[in-house]
């Protein structure tokens, strides 16, 4: 199924306010421009649609290739806030500490998981020492 869509951009252009429509119908732009007087009304441009649409004379169609719609412009929106939030801290030297302090974790978590399994094998042999004694009688 073909879609088509249509886009109308209304501007001035000295002396007078001018609006093209644009129609892109089977991978093919087209376009009209028309002239109005004075600025437009929101009303004066949805009766004109509805009345004059029909005959409006469209150029020869233009290659032109449909960008996939977005699903959602939420996400979008998300997307972009995401990829314009500046990362990290200000300057450079901020961002210098913060290297260091994260450098700093990881290497406590590193010894304090060395720490942890020692601890563990420590616990486990002392309860392996406690069942020989058992064992023995003790």
């Amino acid at each position: 199924m073909e879609t088509v869509w249509g886009k109308l951009i209304i501007f001035f252009e000295d002396p007078f306010w001018v609006g093209i429509f644009q129609r892109v119908s089977e991978g093919e732009l087209t376009a009209c421009k028309v002239t109005f007087g004075g600025q437009p009304r929101d009303q004066e441009i949805y009766q004109f649609v509805l009345d004059h649409y029909a005959a409006l004379r469209y150029s020869p169609g233009v290659a032109a290739e449909q960008k996939p719609q977005a699903k959602n412009p939420k996400r979008r929106q998300r997307q972009v806030r995401k990829e314009t939030r500046p990362t990290g801290t200000g300057t450079k030297s901020q961002q210098a500490l913060q290297l260091q302090r994260e450098a700093g974790k990881e290497s406590r978590k590193a010894a304090a998981r060395e720490n942890q399994e020692a601890e563990k094998e420590r616990r486990f042999a002392l309860r392996q020492e406690k069942k020989r004694e058992k064992r023995r009688g003790r």
